[in-house]
């Protein structure tokens, strides 16, 4: 009986476990997707298109509580001609239009008097000259509805108004229409992407933009690639400097160009967009790649942290230099060693192997042994013997009926 009892208690542990790492995993899975909604509205087909294109779509597809303000396609015509038609102003006013807190219609009725402020992907980005900046200003109207304008703006009238509410998923997503653009001066102001070795050497990078400079042909093809999207992996001058990095004075050209072109991808491909990549799909092609596969890279990523894998060594991406539609450029903590040219060097140090979950640690675990004074099962009486049979019985069957039970109630978590 008491064995029994020791077994409920265990399993009723392993429950209590699953169960509370179930909102965990939850954190895992994007519960929405901005563009399969819209897509299902057409009157907004022009606003999606720009989510797209911009990839500001997998910024609030990898956010839990978000509040996307959108704009027909009349009105979001008036965004992008105020825009210059011009993808990075473009994707700003996106950003400054998705909210990082969820607003219903409900929640948007008990707003106090006056102006509440609220945050946007805007200020996430690092776009804002300060917090104040780049967030939301939101109120109740006197004749009724909501008004939202940038807090940024100097007057006391609103530059938008809800006309409509598309999605309410509760504490998680929500889309509003909108009347008009929310804009202020400045917004529509992104860097000069073209001069990239300037930018690089101000990111710290001052190694690898002398030999983009000075390379020829390299820059060349760093500036042709822009018009369509490129993304940029530049290493530290600390990464020619560590251990295993080679002398690339003295390579030969043709391999320098190939490893220059190596930390290129032909596309546009923002840090929220890489951290969706599965590291199992096709692997990345970069400015180097030919048609038979060689000088691809793969993406390892888990959850904020990215890496890419060029069979040699695993490189991570660490700071966002600059992300202006259709230009992104981010620096890395190592040479990108394509295989094709460093298939000898040494290997990496394997990383360490993730620690199990404390389910899988309590499930794996063996069975403790029995006390060095218990007797053994054959000096027991055969009535002993029986009632033990008829206690394991009891034993699986609740095991059984706790795991199902169990399972149940995790799948609905996790639903």
């Amino acid at each position: 009986m008491a064995g029994t009892q020791r077994a409920v208690a265990a399993a009723a542990g392993v429950l209590l476990l699953a169960c509370s790492l179930a909102p965990t995993a939850t954190a895992w899975v994007s519960a929405h997707n901005i563009t399969a909604f819209l897509n299902g509205h057409p009157e907004y087909k022009l606003y999606n298109k720009y989510l797209t294109l911009t990839r500001v779509c997998d910024e609030i597809n990898t956010r839990a509580a978000v509040t996307c303000l959108v704009l027909t396609d009349a009105v979001m015509s008036t965004l992008v001609s105020d825009a210059g038609d011009e993808l990075g102003a473009v994707k700003n006013a996106l950003r400054l239009h998705s909210l990082l807190d969820y607003w219903d219609v409900k929640k948007l009725r008990a707003l106090p008097d006056g102006d509440t402020l609220t945050d946007t992907f805007y200020q996430a980005a690092g776009n804002a000259a300060s917090s104040h900046v780049g967030g939301v200003k939101m109120a109740k109207l006197e004749g009724g509805g909501f008004g939202f304008k940038a807090a940024a703006s100097t007057g006391d009238t609103y530059d938008a108004t809800v006309t409509k509410a598309l999605k309410q998923t509760q504490y998680d997503f929500a889309v509003l229409e909108i009347s008009a653009p929310i804009e202020f001066d400045g917004l529509f102001d992104v860097p000069n992407v073209s001069n990239i070795t300037r930018l690089l050497e101000k990111a710290g990078c001052k190694r690898f933009a002398a030999l983009v400079a000075g390379t020829p042909g390299v820059l060349t093809a760093y500036q042709a690639a822009m018009e369509k999207g490129i993304t940029l992996f530049a290493p530290n001058d600390d990464a020619f400097l560590a251990k295993g990095a080679p002398d690339v004075g003295k390579m030969p050209r043709a391999d320098l160009v190939a490893l220059l072109l190596y930390h290129a991808v032909p596309s546009y491909i923002p840090r929220a967009s890489l951290k969706l990549l599965k590291s199992a799909a096709r692997p990345l092609r970069t400015l180097a790649s030919t048609a038979s596969g060689q000088y691809n890279v793969s993406v390892v990523a888990r959850g904020d942290d990215v890496s890419l894998d060029t069979g040699v060594r695993k490189c991570r991406v660490a700071d966002t230099v600059l992300d202006d539609t259709p230009v992104c450029m981010f620096t890395v903590d190592k040479l990108m060693l394509p295989v094709e040219l460093f298939a000898d060097a040494p290997a990496a140090a394997p990383e360490p192997a993730e620690a199990p979950s404390p389910v899988e640690a309590l499930l794996s675990s063996p069975p403790a042994p029995p006390p060095a004074d218990v007797p053994s099962s054959e000096a027991e009486p055969a009535d002993h013997k029986h009632k033990d049979m008829k206690a394991s019985s009891a034993t699986a069957a609740t095991f059984r009926s706790i795991g199902a039970f169990a399972a149940a109630v995790c799948y609905r978590l996790l639903l």
